[in-house]
């Protein structure tokens, strides 16, 4: 099994643990956000989505400062910003759920990836507000269909 079938893996169980809404999605937005779970965020923080910490704090974690690349002003530029670090995975997948379902109403975007009624229509719409790539959905999109099998074999565990 290779480096990124292992690493979808573990993120799609995580995300059925933390009950997300589509969990083979999450598991492909985590790897395009995490560089397969090589980033420093992911690697020291347990942040898979680049989440950035919100104030006050998230209840139970830490905060850690790194730089990030954003697209601002019809350019990339980096920038320093501060994230959450997560015990682990289950609760980085369950606290973006709740980030989600938290900003719904301020973010139409997040209201309609919480109604979508396909993994396809959830990319779209969250890609929308989650990130200043203007590419990000077709990105996971596309990792989503590189490794479709990799889901097909993955049981389902509660």
């Amino acid at each position: 099994m290779s480096i990124q079938s292992l690493f979808l893996s573990r993120a799609y169980r995580a995300a059925l643990a933390a009950q997300h809404i589509f969990p083979e999605y999450a598991a492909c937005e985590a790897a395009l956000e995490s560089g397969w779970g090589h980033s420093r965020l992911a690697v020291e923080a347990n942040n898979l989505f680049g989440q950035k910490q919100s104030h006050p704090p998230l209840a139970g974690t830490e905060t850690v400062t790194m730089p990030t690349r954003e697209f601002l002003h019809n350019h990339w530029m980096t920038v320093l910003a501060n994230w959450t670090k997560f015990p682990g995975w289950i609760e980085c997948f369950a606290a973006r759920m709740a980030l989600l379902r938290r900003l719904r109403y301020a973010f139409p975007h997040y209201r309609a990836a919480l109604d979508a009624t396909s993994g396809e229509q959830y990319v779209m719409a969250v890609s929308q507000s989650w990130s200043t790539d203007p590419e990000r959905a077709g990105k996971v999109l596309a990792v989503y269909d590189a490794h479709v099998g990799t889901f097909q074999n993955t049981q389902r565990v509660a």
